[in-house]
């Protein structure tokens, strides 16, 4: 969890380079730099930081100017690369000082999709697991082999170190930072307002697949979701979820991997570990019940599963986010 001194908020700097893509910058923006008070939770104060003063190029046809150098980078609570302008390309030692200096300073340090090939260049990557966009997974394993690179998933916590997946899987990192620091309500709350899903676990698989599924099947597959998200307090099987989206199993098991990149009884798991975790902040109900409560068959399983999805224990993350605590 970010906590930094009373006195002040805690300082987001997102880095801007010429030549950059706005999408995975607008989303560190849009959560980060907007003011929130109606969580009635301390917000962050954002940094966007460049290398110079010049104006920069931005994909779209349009130029941008940063208020910040990397001495404001380096010396921000959490620190974000949302891409580099050429993955085959060095990355300029000073990015990569302010980085070391950074992480040294115990910075939280993320990057999103093609980000890693600076945080691998600064050496932060070295013998850590870490994702990038799966395009480019093969050539970061190539040139940085100290590192295991791990396309398969939408994003890597590796507590100080944080790597995702190319575009809206930056988002899903970026939720899961205020998740860790703010807890799941207020996660929530940021994920409605964004209207993107709450949570998804960062070992669901990459979107790989280019072939557009049609509209009709789309909303089969959404149809059967629907449901599902309506009934996680009850026994949900893959025949349940067919039969709601009016297919055979093996045909929406297809479809469903295709249109959201994981199984749809991983998906259920998923999703009832998310349900659970509003309950477990502001609730005093015992493990157990909060368990059964969204579908899980045994205490057993529940912890297994939370603690596979959420690198922690149900109690440990009652006593970290507890809203009574």
């Amino acid at each position: 969890m970010l906590v930094p001194p009373p006195s002040r908020l805690p300082t987001v700097a997102a880095l801007a380079f010429d030549g950059m893509s706005p999408f995975e910058l607008g989303c560190v923006v849009e959560i980060f730099g907007l003011s929130r008070p109606e969580l009635r939770v301390p917000w962050y104060d954002l940094k966007v930081c460049a290398e110079g003063d010049e104006p920069m190029r931005v994909v779209g046809g349009f130029s941008m100017r940063a208020e910040h150098g990397l001495d404001v980078l380096a010396s921000a609570d959490t620190v974000i690369v949302p891409g580099v302008a050429d993955v085959r390309a060095p990355v300029s030692p000073a990015l990569v000082a302010a980085l070391r200096q950074a992480f040294e300073r115990k910075a939280r340090i993320v990057s999103i999709c093609s980000g890693a090939f600076a945080l691998a260049a600064a050496g932060l990557l070295d013998g850590r697991e870490a994702t990038t966009h799966w395009k480019y997974a093969d050539l970061l394993q190539r040139r940085f082999p100290e590192i295991r690179v791990n396309a398969d998933v939408l994003y890597v916590d590796g507590g100080q170190i944080l790597t995702s997946a190319g575009s809206a899987a930056g988002l899903d990192l970026l939720v899961h930072l205020v998740r860790t620091d703010h807890g799941a309500t207020v996660a929530n709350a940021v994920a409605r307002r964004l209207v993107i899903p709450p949570h998804r676990d960062g070992g669901q698989a990459q979107f790989i697949q280019a072939a557009v599924t049609p509209v009709g099947e789309d909303d089969a597959v959404a149809r059967a979701m629907e449901w599902a998200l309506a009934h996680l307090s009850e026994s949900i099987s893959v025949a349940d979820l067919a039969r709601m989206a009016h297919m055979a199993e093996r045909t929406f098991v297809r479809r469903f991997k295709a249109q959201t990149g994981t199984s749809p009884l991983r998906w259920v798991i998923s999703q009832r570990v998310a349900a659970s975790l509003p309950m477990l902040e502001s609730t005093g109900a015992p493990v157990e019940e909060i368990g059964a409560a969204v579908g899980f068959e045994s205490p057993v399983t529940f912890r297994h599963h939370f603690t596979r999805a959420m690198r922690t224990s149900p109690s440990a993350y009652r006593r970290a986010f507890s809203a009574t605590r």
